[in-house]
């Protein structure tokens, strides 16, 4: 009598460990941003504004490496030698970045515990403003994470390589494939698990042979819409959307000169029916906001004890006026 199969899709799978936030945290007050140059404000303002995740590991929270005494965070910022073979030197470096499983588990966990501890930054001061050793702890960890990623990527940019020369797709060009592939190799370094046991090049060749066939069916799309090669000659100039964008800016500004000097001799209700309606007591940044308080035709008539239609009136009066001074600048200037 045979065995009834096993059903694979009913075998209970771990759970996943990725660990994401949304951070709250504001940046730090002017005086403390100061401080730093441009390129770790750069990095500080795209960790603020960017979901943090990362692959939880319980170790994370023990204080020190299991079966040493030494501390934990030392131990997972410490550079890790990539070796071809196992060998309990720190300081032998073979002459090819080939990782061995305990060397790349030992670099995923380093480089998962510094994206856990930049979460840790930013749980600890959610809705409120980073301190200058917030902000330092933050970049500090931040700026660890990225060099652990790229030393997991070099040592595997290999791997993208031979599978696009073994790829038997002729439509699309080994450059493009190598493009795609490292795409997604950094998109697995990411979500990479290593507490499930396994190699890391198994879990990343499925996903760039994914990476692939998206690139070769973007390309049959591009042959099909666009049969002749690329030829950059052809591409549309930008000239006139720059000119445009250029005078629109200048009208703007000159627009300000006017309502600030106010020599279009605006009367003071068309001044406050103009305030109202599009918010021109606030600052930029406040104005641009979908929320801005920028109030309908019935609240500016209820504030001045008219009509919705009498304000429309006094606005269009108003706006006329505008452009006859804008119009005549700009004349003058020209």
């Amino acid at each position: 009598m045979k065995k009834p199969a096993l059903n694979v899709a009913n075998k209970p799978r771990p759970a996943a460990n990725v660990r994401r936030i949304r951070p709250t945290a504001r940046p730090p007050v002017e005086s403390i941003l100061s401080r730093f140059n441009p390129a770790d404000r750069t990095l500080l303002m795209s960790l603020l504004g960017a979901p943090a995740e990362c692959v939880y590991d319980p170790i994370f929270r023990r204080s020190t490496w299991p079966g040493s005494d030494e501390d934990l965070p030392a131990f997972l910022t410490r550079p890790v030698a990539l070796v071809a073979e196992e060998t309990d030197d720190p300081d032998f470096v073979p002459p090819t970045e080939v990782l061995t499983a305990r060397a790349e588990r030992t670099l995923f966990l380093r480089f998962n515990y510094c994206r856990y501890r930049v979460m840790r930054v930013l749980h600890a001061h959610r809705g409120r403003r980073l301190t200058l050793g917030a902000t330092r702890d933050l970049l500090h960890w931040a700026r660890l994470a990225d060099r652990l990623r790229g030393d997991i990527v070099r040592a595997n940019t290999s791997l993208v390589l031979a599978m696009a020369r073994r790829s038997r797709n002729s439509s699309t060009e080994i450059s493009e494939l190598v493009c795609e592939g490292n795409l997604a190799l950094l998109r697995c370094v990411d979500k990479f698990d290593v507490s499930r046991g396994f190699k890391f090049s198994t879990y990343a060749c499925r996903a760039i042979l994914a990476s692939f066939s998206r690139a070769a069916a973007k390309s049959t799309r591009y042959r099909v819409q666009f049969p002749t090669p690329y030829d950059p000659a052809l591409e549309r100039s930008d000239y006139l959307d720059v000119k445009r964008e250029r005078i629109e800016h200048e009208c703007i500004d000159e627009l300000k000169r006017i309502l600030f000097e106010n020599t279009a001799e605006l009367s003071p209700v068309e001044r406050r029916v103009l305030s109202a309606r599009f918010a021109l007591g606030q600052s930029e940044e406040d104005a641009a906001r979908p929320g801005a308080r920028r109030r309908t035709l019935d609240q500016v008539g209820v504030s001045l004890g008219v009509s919705k239609e009498r304000v429309r009136q006094i606005q269009n009066q108003a706006m006329l006026k505008l452009r006859a001074e804008l119009e005549r600048r700009l004349l003058a200037a020209s």
